[in-house]
């Protein structure tokens, strides 16, 4: 056992657990001494263990895979963990942009936010619109990508309209359920996600334009929220952010304009 372990580079200690929890057993086991001898024919076997434990499998799907003799689902357990760490590797790279933004901020003085709000009414739009989840408040990127790429495939004409709307019921840390919307011409037949309709009048709406990068909406949702609580007004429907410009038309991220719209009544 002593002479596997310093073969394979595998403690003694793990090995005994890999046995214990059904991963990877001895060839032998004498029956006296309770001693546990390995094969050189083994090693292909503890270096898969030792690679798929790198991978972030736990023991449980460890022993799942070791058991599975069809090399075709063997595949489908790594693709389906191939697509776990691409998506935590997005999260991790979201949090490091976070910070980034935060040390920027922190260099250069933090400046009190002081907009200025209007009241108005938001007309009836016709629209295209994609629903779905995505992993952080700033990947909506990824349905905007999506709904571009159909209206070109479709050669769908649209208009200057387009927003997001958040539809949870309050912060999120991950699945955050986002609509993006463009007006179109003309309503047309749905396809898949892709919806078309016509959007709700709002009576009353606070409303804020919010120039520079996108790091700023969070501070300014905060602005426009603590306005309306100050002047006697309830939220009364989802927040829309509305995109005047943006990378799609403007190369400086500090020339960015964005409005945040929430309904609001007394």
């Amino acid at each position: 056992m002593g002479d596997f372990s310093k073969l394979t580079k595998v403690s003694v200690r793990m090995l005994r657990y890999y046995d214990e929890v059904g991963i990877f057993q001895p060839a032998t086991i004498d029956e006296f001494t309770g001693y546990r001898y390995y094969s050189a024919k083994q090693i292909s076997e503890i270096n898969l263990v030792v690679s798929l434990r790198d991978m972030g499998f736990n023991v449980a799907d460890i022993a799942i895979f070791m058991k599975e003799k069809s090399q075709e689902k063997q595949e489908d357990m790594l693709k389906v963990k191939n697509k776990e760490i691409r998506s935590n590797i997005r999260t991790e790279q979201l949090k490091l942009e976070k910070i980034n933004t935060t040390i920027k901020n922190m260099k250069k003085g933090r400046v009190n936010m002081n907009y200025h709000v209007t009241l108005k009414s938001l007309p009836s739009y016709q629209v295209i619109s994609l629903r779905d989840t995505i992993p952080a408040y700033d990947a909506e990127g990824m349905l905007w990508s999506k709904l571009s790429e159909y209206l070109m495939r479709e050669n769908i004409s649209c208009h200057e309209i387009a927003y997001a709307t958040y539809h949870d019921n309050g912060y999120k840390d991950g699945e955050v359920d986002v609509e993006v919307v463009m007006g179109v011409d003309q309503l047309m037949k749905d396809k898949n996600e892709f919806v078309f309709k016509e959007t709700e009048a709002v009576e009353q709406a606070a409303s804020i334009l919010v120039p520079g990068d996108y790091s700023k909406l969070s501070g300014a949702y905060q602005f426009l929220a603590n306005w309306i609580e100050k002047n006697g007004y309830k939220i009364s429907g989802n927040p829309r952010q509305v995109a005047i410009k943006g990378p799609w038309n403007e190369k400086n991220k500090e020339d960015y304009l964005n409005e945040i719209q929430i309904p609001v009544n007394k």
